[in-house]
């Protein structure tokens, strides 16, 4: 498996991961209309271990934050309860890790890409081009 991640600051730059592509032939139809369904039943959906009431790990935890503190309604889904989705989601996005954001079917990010983008006042706009209201949608820009 080959791994490569770039941090950048700008909303265009923000992740970059590449697999290689003998992974990604491992999700079954099944898996992947199940997990495409998932990602798509809420403008807002965060992959995560546990729920949002008892999150199972400190970086889904933070994400979780995040999206309330932005007062942001969002769907949640437990890999920990289905191992199959746990592992297909990480093959559906091409991202090796959980948790994971999806804003209206777009994977955004991890825990440590919301959070900078969090810390850098992106992702109000991220919600904000996706019609979504966030608790700082009508501050003005600096």
């Amino acid at each position: 498996m080959l791994f490569r991640r770039v941090f950048t600051s700008g909303l265009n730059a923000v992740r970059s991961f590449s697999v290689s592509r003998q992974l990604l032939g491992n999700l079954s139809p099944e898996l992947k209309t199940k997990i495409q369904g998932l990602v798509e039943q809420g403008d807002v959906v965060l992959f995560m271990k546990g729920s949002p009431d008892q999150p199972m790990c400190g970086f889904s935890k933070t994400a979780k934050m995040i999206l309330e503190f932005h007062q942001i309604p969002f769907k949640s889904v437990n890999v920990l309860a289905d191992e199959d989705v746990r592992e297909g989601i990480k093959e559906f996005s091409d991202w090796p890790t959980i948790p994971q954001l999806y804003v209206k079917g777009q994977f955004v990010g991890g825990s440590d890409i919301l959070l900078q983008m969090h810390k850098d006042g992106e992702i109000t706009q991220v919600f904000e081009d996706n019609g979504i209201k966030s608790k700082f949608s009508d501050q003005d820009k600096i």
